[in-house]
């Protein structure tokens, strides 16, 4: 269903976000069909080819159409997904300009364009069109940092950039130590340097409202049921394949809670325990981040849901 637009609106694009486990997959999928839509996947762990069942990445297949090709999920197409090699690095910045080029082409195509995912710095990049800092990464600089253990980075990156330091992964090195690489070079914090743009979209955000017990129990059986798909295998089929702890894509979670036990000094069960705990943590700094932004329009039931964006379209 796609509905008139003015030719000097904004084109529409429509957000669909929340923590992890909070049935975002499901939901943007039915609206995508209903309003004939496309997906593009705002999840900095679901970009990564051969990471499957830790980046609960959704079922699909690579379709061609000509000379291109998309990653459809029920018969939905998705962008931004399954896409990089585990051993590259794939920046904000260059979310942010692919996201909008895809948005684009998608409205081009006249459908409607749904950004969805957790990454709430991927989402708001495109939201508020983030004219993002790109300081090229300093091999010098990283060697030096990565000697240092989390506890220390984070002491660091609270002294230079205590708002980005609030909303870090704490565990998740690589993170901390790109962010501190940024504000060392630029000089300046990294969370002060991002400059919104001019608006590109006229927006509707859609966030999913799940109690904290819900989304925990959620988060309990979606791990669970990892484990039985084959999640330790994927993990060290990965390091067979020589992609290294401090990578982007095993430094996340999914994959670093399983290093002691692959290395033989953890147990598997401590490794699953450490994996739900880091999960619910890492679904709590999800909602810190979007609580922030008051435009989004927080949904408990899917009908809710449907029904804001039938009216956003109508307008």
């Amino acid at each position: 269903m796609l509905f008139h637009k003015e030719s000097n609106e904004l084109p529409k694009l429509i957000t669909v976000l929340g923590p992890t486990a909070s049935g975002k997959t499901q939901w943007s999928i039915h609206l995508a069909r209903e309003f004939g839509g496309e997906i593009i996947s705002a999840d900095s762990r679901q970009i990564y080819k051969k990471m499957d069942i830790g980046t609960a990445k959704p079922k699909g297949e690579w379709v061609r159409d000509g000379l291109h090709k998309t990653y459809v999920v029920e018969d939905i197409p998705h962008h931004l997904v399954d896409f990089l090699n585990p051993g590259n690095v794939f920046t904000a910045a260059e979310f942010r300009d692919k996201a909008i080029k895809h948005a684009k082409q998608i409205v081009k195509n006249q459908k409607i364009p749904f950004l969805v995912g957790g990454t709430g710095l991927y989402i708001s990049s495109v939201v508020d069109n983030w004219q993002i800092p790109r300081v090229p990464p300093n091999g010098k600089l990283r060697r030096s940092l990565e000697e240092k253990n989390t506890a220390d980075l984070l002491t660091l990156l609270h002294a230079l950039d205590p708002v980005s330091a609030q909303n870090i992964d704490a565990q998740n090195k690589r993170r901390l130590v790109r962010a501190l690489e940024v504000c060392i070079f630029s000089g300046q914090p990294f969370s002060s340097q991002r400059i919104k743009g001019d608006q590109l979209f006229s927006l509707l955000q859609i966030g999913i409202d799940v109690p904290r017990e819900v989304l925990n129990q959620r988060i309990e059986e979606r791990i669970d049921a990892m484990i039985v798909q084959g999640l330790l295998a994927e993990v060290a089929m990965m390091t067979k394949q020589k992609y290294g702890w401090s990578l982007p894509s095993m430094s996340g979670i999914g994959y670093r809670q399983f290093r002691a036990h692959l290395e033989g000094t953890e147990s598997l069960e401590r490794a699953i325990d450490l994996l739900k705990r880091d999960t619910r943590r890492f679904a709590r700094r999800q909602m810190t981040w979007f609580r922030r932004d008051s435009r989004i329009q927080w949904c408990a039931s899917y009908d809710d849901a449907r029904a804001l964006v039938k009216t956003f379209l109508q307008r």
